[in-house]
């Protein structure tokens, strides 16, 4: 999910770099959208580890 959220950020960098506001803008969206749904995979993942342990 990481990898999508990075093939996204590009996209938005390389579409604002030729002018296309609109695809930046709904691209940058949507990488910021599937980094926080990795970062909250990712922390649910550690605690889920930690609990196990115990």
């Amino acid at each position: 999910m990481l990898y999508w959220a990075v093939i996204f950020f590009v996209v938005a960098i390389i579409a604002g770099v030729f002018g296309f506001g609109g695809i930046a803008s709904a691209s940058a969206g949507i990488a910021q959208i599937l980094f926080v749904i990795f970062l909250v995979l990712f922390v649910v993942a550690l605690l889920a580890r930690v609990l196990r342990k115990v």
